[in-house]
Formats: structure tokens, sequence, C-alpha cells
């Protein structure tokens, strides 16, 4: 038993479950114990109990089978009724915040040939979820799914998307929501990250002694400007103003104007390095509180509400000095764009150990110069992967590079598993699946009408397309070798040799366990996307399968014991 998998026991199941633990999320697999389950296994139904309470909620499933006349049932219903029709599944539960053990339990159904469901025998396991993945160490992710079923439901129908974030990359921070829900809707949107980013700033504000660092590239989010003006003199900033950020009326350098009106205009810096100043970084340093914050999310409107994203929060002092050393080698550069490696070189040149207990986690900063670059020996690493390679990593076929050509040539090796999510240039996904096709799938082409019973999503406008924007490599998550690679950093050339930028390397289970599943979840949902796409152009509705009613037709589960990559995918994540 572990901290961050737990095994159901029921020896008289036919099949075994296994749930890990993520970070306001859960991932059950389950595997048939024969050699394949029965043609009348129609698949699962799942069940969940929060703590300390009585109450099992049903996960529902907006697929159902068909209705007895063929046409689709429009209503959402329990899994009990509308199975779940796959081995593996990560579950969002509503309170996953509470302390204490969540209860699972799943439950195989079967159908006979008059279409009556039974139960089988169920299995049950207990895990924690709290939000907090480590007392020093909090790894936290921004929701990311405007374009989803979920969103539709709880607020399109009070108002559009653009009535809780402006219609553009531009007015952000001027922009006033209309939207009757956006206090909620916004907690559900920006999710673990978004409270570990105000929960970091308002501890700072509370704590008088508190010095407060920040570098922001994108920079547009009233709730974040108004913190870090509270902060007064105590407050040094860096912002980014390259491309779009320097020109007249960039919300970036309005951001920056009523910050050096707040701390001091010696106190706010304008910078680029060599291309980007790409870091999002805040470190607080106080006598009653501190923190380093790491990660991908961007302090804007899109960063926390729109975007996948991820913060890592590490409170030791090493963490925090090593902020703030780096902050200030950052501050005291002369020019823009620098000409030769990153004067700290000491920073930029060693992975530098963050000291949580029982963890291992080092950061770099960049830009790297020729001698000590970091992007090679991370392709290096993917190459060496030994089982598996999970990936959400935003323009990677934008910009080429050792990791790109790295992911190319492992999708290709049999022997490694490979899920992967890239960002498109011009607001789409692209869905890498093990077998090597890359699907590409664009939130606008969900806007129209899509299969029954499915309603349409919002796309967003333009400045908001862009809905992926990790940067994180999960390698060997399911060996004792387990680590991941994250921060702003985007895999490239240039976030390795120019730009400003924080890259962190965590070897621990529970930490990469929690990125697998976020990889998993994003992975499945654009996925599905592609599947929607494609019953859509084929004029076809999204249903159940019904179990075979022919000598020779397959059950729904087929695939998933004779295709190589699908039985992978089934005993991988339930082993």
């Amino acid at each position: 038993m572990s901290d961050y998998a737990v095994y159901g026991s029921n020896a008289s199941a036919p099949f075994t479950l296994k749930v890990h633990r993520g970070d306001g999320m859960a991932l059950l697999a389950m595997n048939w114990k024969a050699a394949t389950p029965p043609d009348d296994f129609v698949g699962f139904g799942i069940e969940y109990r929060e703590p300390n309470t009585q109450k099992f909620w049903p996960v529902k499933n907006r697929i159902a089978f068909p209705t007895p006349d063929g046409k689709v049932n429009p209503r959402r219903l329990s899994s009990l009724s509308s199975p779940i029709q796959m081995f593996r599944w990560v579950h969002f539960p509503m309170n996953a915040d509470l302390p204490g053990d969540f209860t699972y339990r799943v439950t195989p159904l079967f159908m006979d040939q008059a279409g009556v469901l039974a139960q089988g025998e169920r299995q049950e396991v207990e895990i924690a979820l709290a939000r907090q993945t480590y007392p020093d160490l909090n790894v936290a992710f921004t929701r990311g799914f405007v374009s989803s079923q979920a969103f539709v439901d709880r607020y399109e129908a009070h108002g559009p998307l653009e009535s809780l974030v402006p219609p553009d990359t531009v007015d952000g921070l001027a922009f006033v929501p209309t939207h009757p829900d956006a206090d909620a809707a916004y907690k559900w949107m920006g999710f673990e990250a978004r409270a570990a980013l105000f929960d970091v700033l308002d501890r700072a504000i509370a704590d008088p002694s508190a010095q407060v660092r920040v570098i922001a590239y994108d920079f547009n989010l009233p709730e974040l400007l108004e913190r870090l003006v509270r902060l007064g003199p105590r407050l040094k900033i860096i912002v980014d103003d390259s491309k779009d950020h320097k020109k007249p009326g960039a919300e970036e350098s309005e951001a920056a104007g009523r910050l050096a009106q707040s701390a001091g205009a010696d106190h706010v810096k304008r910078q680029h390095m060599g291309k980007l100043q790409h870091n999002k970084l805040i470190a607080v340093r106080g006598d009653a509180f501190r923190a380093a914050v790491f990660g991908s999310t961007n302090f804007s409107w899109r960063g926390l509400y729109v975007q996948n994203n991820n913060a890592l929060v590490v409170t030791t002092k090493a963490a925090v000095d090593l902020c703030f050393e780096a902050f200030e080698a950052y501050f005291a550069v002369k020019g823009s764009p620098i000409v030769g490696t990153f004067p700290a070189s000491d920073l930029a040149g060693k992975w530098h150990d963050l000291e949580v207990a029982g963890v291992d986690a080092q950061v770099t900063f960049s830009p790297h110069g020729p001698d000590n670059a970091r992007l090679g020996g991370i392709a290096d690493d993917i190459l060496s992967a030994k089982s598996s390679i999970l990936y959400s990593l935003a323009f990677l076929y934008e910009t080429g590079g050792p990791v790109t050509e790295a992911i190319t040539t492992v999708t290709n090796d049999k022997t490694k598993f490979v899920y992967g999510i890239s960002d498109r240039k011009v607001g789409g996904i692209d869905v890498q699946e093990p077998d090597g096709n890359l699907n590409p799938v664009y939130p606008a082409e969900l806007s129209g009408k899509l299969p029954e019973p499915f309603k349409s999503e919002p796309a967003g406008a333009t400045g908001y397309q862009t809905r992926m924007h990790h940067k994180f490599v999960v390698l060997d998550f399911d060996t004792a070798d387990a680590r991941v690679y994250l921060g702003s950093y985007n895999f490239s050339d240039p976030a390795d040799t120019q730009n400003g930028e924080n890259l962190v390397l965590v070897r621990d289970h529970r930490v990469t366990t929690s990125y697998m599943i976020e990889a998993l979840g994003i992975f499945d949902h654009y996925l599905f996307r592609v599947r929607q796409k494609q019953a859509k152009s084929a004029k076809k509705p999204l249903t159940l399968k019904l179990p075979p009613h022919l000598s020779g037709e397959p059950p729904w589960w087929s695939r998933s014991y004779s295709e190589p990559i699908r039985i992978r995918d089934r005993l991988m994540f339930s082993k």
C-alpha cells in the first residue's frame, strides 16, 4: 500500500481496481481477472463517497445505450444504468479538498438479451485526495476545460464565455464580468492553481515582514494586480517587454505603471532577456510565511481561466532563497536583449536542490550557455525512458529541436508507451496517440451542432483559442525511477539559451502520479473531441455498445484485448 495508489481487496470480484491519487482528481483503473470478460459485460458503474459522510454519489455518463427505437437518450444518467465502457476513468470529485478518505465503489454491469442490467461483485477502496501534495510542496492545476460539457452544464445557461473572460487578450485589466455566477465559475475554472496562487499572495499581504519578488510574462488579471498593489514597496517585479507586451497600450505596460506607483519605480523593471522573460515566478520571504511558485501559469485571464496550466508551490527556505537569488540576478541584467550567457552562471549551470523533505526536487534557471544547456540532456532522458512517456507540451510542433525529435523517436518505438498533447499554432490541439497518429482538434470545430446527445461548446474569441499551455514530461511513472520535468520552460532552443525560464525536475512517485493523471485527463478529453469530430462527420450519434447479438459480433471491450496499444493501456495503469 502506498500513499499515491490503493488497490481493491475483494477477491470475489471478477476484476481488479487500482485508484491513483492525483491533486484534486483520481484515476481509477480496472482490469478483468480472467483472460477476457464475458460477452454480456457492458461496463463499469462508478460511485464515490466524500469523507465522513454516508451517501454514495454515482459518476454520471452522458453516453447511454440506444433507446429501443435506435435513438439517443438525451439525459445524463448514473453510470449504474449507463456504464463506463472504458478500463480507466479520471474523476474530479466536487469537494476534493476535504480532509479524510474518499471511498470509491466500482461495480461490473452485465446485460441480458432482453436488455436488463445486472450488477456483479464490486470493488471498494479508500484514498485521501486532499489537495496539499506534501507539507512543503504542492502541485496545483487549472481546470482548462471551458470547451467541455461540464462548463456548458454549469455556467453557459446563465451567460456565454465572453461574460466571464474578456473576448480577446486586450482590455483584460478593464474587463468587468457580467455573468451572474462569476465567482463560482472562477473557482471552478481556476481550480487548484487559482487557490494556490491567491493564497500565497494573500498570506504575503498578511505578513508585514514579507518581501515579495515576481517575474511576469502575460500579465492582465485584475485580481492578481490588485494583490500586488497592496504590497506596496515590499514588492519588486520584472515584467516582460517582448513583442506585443511592449506595444503602446499593452496591458503589461499598464500593470507595470500601476505597480511603479505603489511599489516605486525602482522596484519595477521591464526586460526580455535574449528573447523573452518567460518566467511565471513568485517568491515570498517573511517571518510568518515563505513560498516559491514555479510552473506554466501566466498571471492572466487566459492563464488561469482558459488554459490547462500548472503551478508548483514550494515552501522550503532553499527554494525561496534560490528564487530571490535568481530574481536579483535577472534584475541586475543591463540591457535587453542581453548579449551572451545569463550572468548568474551558477544558477543556470547547475541543478539546485529545493531541499523538500523526502522528495528529490531540483531547479535550474535559463538562459543557459553552450556549456551548460539542458535541452539535449532532457532529450537523452526521454530516449532513455524504459516504459512510458506522457507529455503535455505547448508549442512542441512549432519549435522543433532535440526534445521534439526525441518524442518522435519514442513514439515510433513500440516497446514504449507514449501519450501526448501539444498545442497547435492556430487555436488547436495535437493529440498524439501511441500508434503514431497525430490528430488535430480545434475548439471552433465543436462550437456548432455536435453529435447527439452533446451540446455545442464555447470556442472563445481568437485570442483565447489556445487551450493547452502546460510544459511537462512524465517519464517512467510506473517504475522506481519515475520523474517529471516541469516549469515555464518550453523544451525549445530559445527556452534553453535565450529566455528567462524556470525548469524543475522532480523524482517522486506522488508528484509524478499527479502529473501522469493530469496528462491522461487532458489526453482523454481531447481524444474524445477527435471521436466527436469523427461522429459529426459521419452524422452518427454516440451511444454505448450493446452486447453482441450475432455470432462473431465483437463486444465493446474487444479492442482492449486484441490491439497491442490498448492492451498496454489497460494493463499499465491497473497493475
